[in-house]
């Protein structure tokens, strides 16, 4: 199914994975976010359950390992063209982990990946939902 203009909506998973009080952020290397900072994730496979592929795209994507905690948040991300026609649509599930193993390089199709200081995420200009649900996924931590 093409991820522009798709006749159903995507289902994009992600993770808020915490490590020493910081949080991976990857940087995207393709569309429809490239160049910008999100959280590591990608895209739900047929026949995957949501946790198997949240650990798949994790460890493809920035090579760590992680334990899961639970379910943050479902959020709808859509973008419409100029004509307001749907360009993208994903239904984004984001679970919050905790780093278990592996150095955090950046794989698949991220162009980099960092651990980051929340007091941080300002300087990087992120999109809303994604410093939201971060900080609701610190109430895991406690």
């Amino acid at each position: 199914m093409s991820r522009e203009y798709p006749p159903n909506p995507l289902v994009g998973l992600g993770a808020i994975v915490w490590k020493d009080g910081r949080v991976l952020m990857v940087q995207r290397g393709n569309p429809p976010r490239a160049g910008i900072w999100s959280l590591p994730g990608g895209a739900q496979t047929l026949g995957e359950t949501v946790e198997a592929g949240i650990h798949r795209e994790i460890a493809e994507e920035t090579g760590v390992v992680i334990e899961l905690l639970g379910l943050v948040e479902v959020i709808d991300s859509i973008q419409r063209d100029a004509a307001g026609r749907v360009l993208y649509h994903y239904t984004i599930i984001d679970y919050v982990a905790r780093w278990v193993a592996g150095e955090a390089v950046a794989g698949d199709d991220a162009a980099a990946v960092a651990w980051v200081d929340p007091a941080d995420l300002h300087r990087m200009d992120l999109w809303d939902e994604t410093v939201r649900v971060i900080e609701k996924s610190r109430e895991w931590l406690r």
